[in-house]
Order: C-alpha cells, then sequence, then structure tokens
C-alpha cells in the first residue's frame, strides 16, 4: 500500500481503543484501525499535561508540524502522523511501529574503558554507584539524519525511548531496522530548546547532502510548506524553525550543547 494510501486509511479508518500506554506522560492510547489489522498511536489533545513552556493543546500539532517536514525532505525517520479527530476528540494519530525485538540498541551506557568502535560518546558522567560512565549513541546515517532534524524542529526531548527499529517497512518510514523518532510534541518553540541524547556529532561539518536538503527546506519554508506548518504552529514559530536552517547553513556544521541550559533530556532512558 502507497504512503498515499496509507495517509487516507490513517485520516479516516474508525480508531477503536485497544489501551492507554500509562508510560507516557500524557494520554496516548493504542488503537486499531476499524476492519484491518493496523494499529495506531492516538494522543488527544485534551489529553495532554499543562507546561510552563509550551502552550497548552499545541503538542499534537508540533508531532504533525515534524512528520511534514521531514516528509517533505524525504526523510523516512518519523512515522506517518495526522491531525484528526477521534473517539476522545481532537488529536495526533500516528502509524504504530512495531519494534524489531532483536535490535542492537541504538543508545547505551559503557564503562570509560569500553571500546567504543561503532559508538559516539555524549558524555560523561557517574553511576548510582559512583563509577564513571559514558554515554554513548551509535555511528548510524539514520540516527545523524535524526540529529540533524531535532536541530531543524528544535527538539527538547529527543530521549534514547523515543528512538525505535521497525520490523517492517512502510507507515512513513525506511526499511526494517532504520531509526524511527517518535514522541515530537516538545518541537518548533521559537526559543532555543534543543534537548537530546544525540550529541555525538556536535561542532562536526555538514555533509553535501545535508547542505542541499537543508537549502531545499529553506525554499520550501518559504512557500507551501511554511504555509502548511503555519496552521499546526503559531507563525512566529515557523519563522524560526527558517532561522534555524538558515544558522545551520551559514554556519556549516552541527551546533555544540549549550552552556546554560541542561543539553539532555531527563530521564534519557
Amino acid at each position: 500500500m502507497s504512503t498515499v494510501a496509507l495517509e487516507d486509511l490513517l485520516r479516516v479508518a474508525e480508531l477503536r481503543i485497544e489501551g492507554q500506554l500509562v508510560v507516557a506522560s500524557n494520554t496516548t492510547v493504542l488503537c486499531t484501525l476499524a476492519d484491518t489489522e493496523h494499529r495506531a498511536v492516538y494522543k488527544p489533545v485534551r489529553g495532554e499535561r499543562p507546561l510552563w513552556d509550551f502552550p497548552l493543546g499545541t503538542l499534537a500539532g508540533r508531532e504533525v508540524a515534524t512528520y511534514e517536514l521531514a516528509a517533505a525532505l524525504d526523510w523516512d525517520v518519523v512515522p506517518l502522523t495526522v491531525l484528526r479527530e477521534g473517539p476522545l476528540g481532537p488529536g495526533m494519530v500516528q502509524w504504530w511501529i512495531e519494534e524489531e525485538p532483536t535490535a542492537a540498541p541504538m543508545v547505551e551506557l559503557l564503562p570509560p574503558a569500553a571500546d567504543l568502535t561503532g559508538w559516539r560518546p555524549v558524555l560523561t558522567a557517574m553511576d548510582e554507584h559512583g563509577d564513571p560512565i559514558v554515554l554513548v549513541h551509535a555511528e548510524r546515517p539514520d540516527l545523524r539524519q535524526l540529529a540533524v532534524l531535532d536541530v531543524v524542529v528544535n527538539n527538547a526531548d529527543r530521549k534514547a525511548s523515543h528512538l525505535l527499529s521497525p520490523s517492517l517497512a512502510g507507515s512513513g518510514v525506511g526499511e526494517p531496522g532504520t531509526a524511527v523518532g517518535v514522541d515530537h510534541g516538545l518541537t518548533f518553540h521559537a526559543e532555543p530548546k534543543l534537548r537530546t541524547a544525540l550529541w555525538g556529532w556536535a561542532g562536526e561539518p555538514l555533509t553535501a547532502a545535508e547542505i542541499a536538503d537543508l537549502t531545499r527546506l529553506q525554499d520550501m519554508l518559504a512557500g507551501d510548506l511554511g504555509a502548511r506548518l503555519a496552521e499546526l504552529v503559531h507563525p512566529d514559530e515557523v519563522r524560526a524553525c527558517a532561522a534555524r536552517v538558515t544558522t545551520l547553513l551559514r554556519e556549516g556544521c552541527l551546533p555544540t550543547p549549550p552552556q546554560d541550559r541542561t543539553p539532555i533530556p531527563w530521564p534519557v532512558f
């Protein structure tokens, strides 16, 4: 089934509630799409918890905006996501990702003496016993694409648990095993908010492919994509997004962690 057909299905199929994902901070419901075997995650706007820095009732639009920006770039790292009416009112509906049970972890805590081949160190800290540990993430092109996306959308909450490894292709994501990011409700703020577990490429030059994609994105944000995003988040936040893209292209490298605020989400896992 094509992405367009899947999106149509996600928009119109009746959502039949299976149960609530109780580990989520906002109301998150697992649903079956009626008359199919497909599932979706449904986050009703009325189930959003108040936050001091993000306006109440805006998180669903931010999730959809992140998907639409990634999709516009043909970056298959965010599951198909739409804004629609559901059994608990309007909300974000996202294709359910079945995880590969044997997938290698993408973020780990390792002892300092460990072989870090294939890993990117993020920071050194102490565990609960006072022993040193290193927070690392895998050195993978799909994770790097998510790291760039997080900078562009100003993701304030890229936890390790928000990185999934699908067992099946489709639904807006790439090949099985490709890293997929979920939980994008804390994005698109106009103020700097980037908090991520993917700092391993901090300060490194952008690749030629990244520069080409960001240059395309600059044009799209000035056109139809920017207009569409302004229906999902505040127009000032779309302008701030465009400014971040301009800064990335001007500086030619990924940013380094800020020193005036916490650059890592808590908990990380």
